[in-house]
């Protein structure tokens, strides 16, 4: 097994992820989305409701597919959440349907039983080997898939036992990364391979080191996530640091972003890392602007605001640029689908690349948005 980079060396930390070929996995499926083997990298949600609550969860689920959530994970921590399983998924469509279970397999057999197309297993909490072997034959029985997900958090074996002062020193990253192997190997012997792995903590260099270490061990596909990341303008960025670190190097195959919060907020914020790395052609408008600084002489803050308010919900994916000054403005703007770039109290407007004319303050805000719906009218998109 690889070992975990040390950390603080800039050179082994160092990425150079446009060189790099994307990591070659086994191609998984679950339900009727393929994960791996160079399929796109796929979205995923959790509810923050209670599983046996079938009418909030079916909801939120809707809600959550309707933002762009390709696969759903539910909490299964009591018998009752396993069997509204068969409600939930009678009124999800074809959206795959996870179910999380922690401690006891039994939940996760009741869980397929009631028609997840997989589960979520932890090796720090699941130890018994020969209930796992139980959960890979429920699952093999029904076409499912396994994630075997570790968290830094659960990792370390409880109490005084042997497994308890063995773990105590070791590396998190090391300790996740060497049980999340034992646990593949021992799958993987029972004649299983439709699994996914995850390893992830709530510090993001741990979380790199874990999912460095495991990658070049195996070919199964990685979930990608930082755990625990906080409300969520923390988790926004540790997210984008861990996950984007990681998907820069061509690690990843699914992610979900962990947020204190709205599961809507979560699945934005992982097409936006996804779109960042050009791993995802915008769903959406991406505006293009500069911090401002002492050259700016338009109210560029108030343009920006006003231009994000009033964009209508239906309007293209295209590039739009709303730059401050003469130094980078004119050639982001003749770069974006349409632009603008600054001067005193005025501002030239571009469109595909062309310097189209000159525009007044005031009315920068409305020629913007209607050159952008123009360009919906002529089924135009950007990215």
């Amino acid at each position: 097994m690889s070992q975990p980079l040390e950390r603080g060396n800039p050179q082994q930390h160092f990425l150079d992820p446009w060189k790099d070929m994307r990591r070659r996995t086994r191609t998984i499926h679950v339900g009727g989305v393929s994960i791996g083997g160079g399929h796109p990298i796929v979205v995923q949600g959790m509810t923050k409701r209670h599983t046996s609550d079938v009418a909030a969860t079916v909801g939120q689920i809707r809600q959550m597919s309707a933002g762009g959530c390709e696969l759903v994970r539910v909490a299964v921590p009591h018998e009752e959440d396993a069997r509204a399983i068969a409600d939930i998924r009678k009124e999800i469509g074809e959206l795959p349907l996870i179910a999380d279970v922690h401690f006891d397999h039994r939940l996760a057999i009741a869980a397929l039983a009631a028609g997840a197309d997989g589960v979520r297993i932890n090796p720090g909490n699941m130890r018994d080997m020969e209930a796992v072997a139980e959960v890979v034959r429920a699952a093999a029985e029904r076409d499912a898939c396994i994630r075997i997900g570790v968290n830094s958090g659960s990792i370390r074996a409880r109490g005084s036992g042997d497994d308890a002062q063995e773990e105590a020193d070791e590396d998190v990253a090391a300790l996740m990364a060497r049980r999340t192997l034992q646990y593949l190997e021992y799958v993987e012997s029972l004649g299983f391979r439709n699994v996914k792995l995850s390893l992830k903590a709530s510090d993001v260099p741990a979380t790199i080191d874990a999912c460095l270490a495991v990658a070049p061990a195996c070919d199964a596909p990685l979930h990608l996530g930082v755990t625990a990341a906080g409300p969520p303008n923390v988790s926004l960025v540790k997210s984008a640091v861990g996950i984007g670190a990681l998907l820069a190097r061509g690690i990843g195959d699914t992610i979900r972003v962990s947020m204190t919060g709205s599961p809507l907020a979560e699945i934005a914020a992982a097409y936006d890392i996804l779109e960042a790395l050009n791993l995802r052609k915008p769903k959406r408008p991406r505006i293009i602007s500069c911090p401002t600084c002492g050259r700016c002489e338009v109210d560029l803050v108030r343009v920006v605001e006003q231009v994000q308010e009033r964009l209508p919900a239906d309007a293209p994916a295209v590039d739009i640029a709303i730059m401050g000054c003469a130094v980078n403005g004119p050639g982001e703007a003749a770069e974006a689908d349409v632009g603008i770039a600054g001067g005193k109290g005025t501002a030239f407007l571009f469109r595909k690349g062309r310097r189209i004319r000159r525009l007044a303050e005031t009315e920068m805000v409305n020629v913007l948005i209607d050159e952008v719906m123009k360009l919906k009218g002529r089924g135009e998109q950007g990215g």
